[in-house]
């Protein structure tokens, strides 16, 4: 069920645009949904569909290879060999390793960066920023050590043109066993704190990235994510939400909602097996789409998954994207 469909409906059904249901601040029930897969949210999604079939919505087209005017960016998570061949999928932007960045000796740097800007493809967000070696909570920690690296990696990036850095760094950030949690989340604040005046110094924002619970064992939730920002408080640390991880553990889609002051990016990937999204109906989107339409949200969105032919799988996935924020 193509995106647009649902947005009508939810329009039909309310009686007031987008924009008038952002003002709800989430006490619409199809933009509060509920937990993915739940039976609140299949009522919901099915009463959506509904009203749209009775004022016929027009069909989702991939075949426009993704031209319907947007203003979101699509983009695609990847390392430094791939750069053209996410050029030639279509991709808006790549989304490069912070990390791979910062471990370059200063000659492939540069070597790097004339690639980029030969190739004509902007890098306006970073990812990886954290060794998974280079901890950040528990009993040994090195500070300056930290920010060695975050210095040497948000100085190159800001050389790129990168505006954001993803920050989820699940092994940095892994509370070791026996460890309390609070005094974790303490160190994590203290850090984003630290990081974020770098991050200010560079034109850069930091943005924490709530990880699925096999990958970490802190800030697992984008709810837990914004709790987080709202500690270090500080502009240049906010939030961003993958769409994946939201999914995998099962998070209501209304804390989209919740987090539109805070919200400055996306990640998304099919959560069956963490592919490219070929289909509108493979997954429920919807709920999810629905909800950063409501909020107006106007920033980028990265493919972050895993392809078996990028050259086919990559326009169809930006295409699909591209249509789901169609306004």
């Amino acid at each position: 069920m193509p995106p647009e469909a649902i947005l009508s409906g939810l329009s039909s059904v309310e009686g007031r645009g987008p924009s008038q249901a952002a003002q709800c601040g989430g006490e619409n029930q199809f933009l509060h949904g509920g937990p993915y897969n739940s039976p609140v949210m299949k009522l919901n999604v099915l009463a959506a569909l509904f009203a749209v079939l009775a004022i016929g919505p027009a069909p989702f087209d991939l075949a426009q290879g993704g031209q319907s005017p947007t203003k979101v960016k699509v983009g695609y998570c990847t390392q430094l060999m791939n750069l053209e061949a996410a050029k030639a999928a279509g991709f808006d932007y790549v989304e490069v390793g912070a990390t791979e960045i910062a471990n370059l000796s200063d000659a492939d740097f540069d070597a790097a960066a004339a690639r980029i800007k030969a190739l004509g493809i902007s890098t306006p967000v970073a990812n990886l920023f954290l060794p998974a070696t280079l901890k950040i909570t528990g009993p040994q920690t090195d500070p300056e050590a930290q920010m060695t690296h975050v210095r040497k990696a948000l100085t190159r990036l800001a050389k790129l043109g990168t505006e954001i850095v993803v920050f989820g760094s699940g092994g940095a950030r892994r509370v070791p066993d026996g460890f309390a949690k609070e005094e974790a989340f303490k160190q994590l604040v203290d850090f984003g704190r630290r990081a974020a005046r770098e991050a200010r110094a560079n034109g850069i924002t930091i943005t924490i990235e709530p990880l699925r619970k096999q990958e970490t064992n802190i800030i697992n939730s984008a709810a837990e994510g914004l709790e987080l920002v709202k500690a270090i408080a500080d502009p240049n640390f906010q939030l961003m939400i993958d769409f994946y991880h939201l999914a995998s553990e099962q998070e209501d889609p209304a804390i989209v909602i919740r987090a539109k002051e805070h919200l400055r990016h996306l990640h998304v990937a099919n959560p069956t097996g963490r592919v490219f999204p070929q289909k509108w109906e493979e997954f429920d989107y919807a709920p999810f789409f629905a909800n950063l339409k409501a909020i107006g949200y106007d920033k980028r969105i990265s493919m972050e998954g895993n392809t078996t032919d990028l050259a086919t799988q990559g326009p169809i996935t930006v295409a699909l994207l591209r249509k789901a924020f169609e306004r």
